[in-house]
């Protein structure tokens, strides 16, 4: 046989043979022809190739090289292997699922913030009755005031507020107010202002102070009949829960202090009011 027949098995031959004893010697031969034809066309890609050299064995060769190990220590080094492409995969899938949480936690606080805003009301602001010990013109700004107030509590706070130019410290003095309690102490000129006076103001020369009912003591509570709760302990300057009330804080027709038609009272002694002036704002 020619360089054909080691792609026959001797016992395809044999088969073939007992099949056909006339005419098999002829369908071998044909077999083999063609086979050599199909092989001489084939790409070489697709042509058995010699096996591949032995690979040295990684892990004695390495040890080989690597430091004489410390008497008594066992085990061969060992290379740690390449982290496979699905470990990859998954490494990016959970980086994408926790950017997505991400961007699902931060929607869902955001709408939270906005909840929180539309549900801003007056019952947030810690409005109680001073009684003003003592004011001066501000050393730094003779527009401003700086008041020492009774607030019911172990000391006085000092309170800088902007009252008009028309008002004289002399005439404050003994005077009960009406005082946001809650707001962040801030310095106005130097001088820390530690609350802030309400008052009534149709421009900045026509400015009177709000004032509680007849019987109010310091320390007394402002609250409002359709806002109930407790205000918070400190008003957030980001939150601007000033800001956003104030347009709503008026006084009406009748002098009476009102946020959105409920009246400001002190509970079994009456309504706050403006001594004068009517349809105003109060800042």
């Amino acid at each position: 046989m020619d360089n054909t027949d080691n792609l026959f098995h001797p016992s395809l031959e044999a088969a073939v043979m007992k099949l056909d004893p006339e005419d098999g010697e002829q369908i071998i031969d044909y077999f083999k022809t063609h086979a050599l034809l199909t092989r001489e066309k084939a790409p070489k890609s697709l042509l058995p190739t010699a096996p591949p050299p032995q690979t040295p064995n990684l892990t004695s060769t390495t040890a080989a090289n690597q430091p004489s190990s410390p008497a008594g220590a066992t085990g061969a080094f060992q290379v740690n292997p390449l982290p496979s492409s699905s470990s990859s995969h998954e490494r990016r899938d959970k980086h994408s699922r926790r950017r997505r949480g991400e961007r699902k936690a931060r929607s869902t606080s955001d709408l939270l913030s906005l909840g929180m805003e539309s549900q801003v009301d007056v019952s947030r602001l810690d409005l109680r009755v001073g009684r003003i010990l003592s004011a001066r013109v501000h050393p730094l700004a003779e527009a401003m005031i700086v008041q020492e107030v009774d607030m019911g509590e172990n000391s006085s706070r000092t309170v800088v507020s902007k009252v008009g130019q028309e008002a004289k410290p002399e005439e404050l003095q003994g005077s009960l107010a009406v005082l946001l309690c809650n707001v962040k102490a801030c310095k106005l000129k130097g001088v820390v202002s530690q609350a802030r006076l309400l008052c009534c103001c149709i421009s900045d020369d026509c400015v009177e102070l709000l004032v509680p009912p007849t019987g109010s003591t310091p320390g007394d509570r402002v609250t409002f009949l359709n806002y109930p709760g407790e205000p918070d302990k400190e008003l957030q300057s980001k939150e601007k829960v000033w800001e956003l009330l104030q347009p709503d804080l008026q006084v009406d027709g009748r002098g009476v202090a009102n946020y959105k038609g409920c009246s400001f009272e002190v509970k079994g002694k009456g309504l706050c009011r403006a001594p004068s002036l009517t349809n105003c704002i109060i800042r």
